[in-house]
């Protein structure tokens, strides 16, 4: 394994993610996280893993199975001095099949540390659209 790489921002450390998944390489998607217990990965199945060891294990699961390319949006961003995290929208395309698959709504936390920034938690769900629609419509009040 090579040693991880220092990231100015978050960003490039999601830049990076998005970069090997699309090469289907687990060892790197392994260095971008934090070197934390707590680090947390949920998939879209609803399986939740802590800690790197089962992270690392389940990225290499996935892309023993399968080549994944994905669509990213960028739903919002909010960033701190050591803390930011990140709203995105996936469309997943499996393998040779031109049908999309998602959308997924995804969060992303970034800590940085002393090696620059790092993914401390990725929480990826399928998104309902008929509900958000519905959640959408519905009048908002602030308090």
């Amino acid at each position: 394994m090579s040693l991880p790489a220092i990231y100015a921002r978050p960003e490039d450390v999601e830049q990076a993610f998005y970069e090997a998944i699309a090469r289907g390489d687990a060892e790197q998607i392994g260095l971008l996280w934090a070197e934390e217990e707590e680090t947390l990965c949920v998939h879209p199945t609803g399986v939740r893993l802590t800690g790197l060891t089962p992270i690392r294990e389940s990225w290499r699961s996935i892309f023993a199975g399968t080549r994944l390319r994905v669509q990213v949006e960028v739903v919002s961003h909010w960033q701190g001095s050591v803390l930011a995290i990140h709203h995105l929208s996936e469309t997943l395309f499996v393998g040779d099949d031109s049908n999309p698959r998602g959308p997924l709504h995804v969060t992303h936390v970034y800590a940085r540390g002393p090696h620059g920034w790092r993914l401390v938690c990725r929480h990826a769900s399928t998104a309902d659209d008929g509900q958000q629609a519905l959640a959408d419509a519905a009048p908002h009040t602030l308090h």
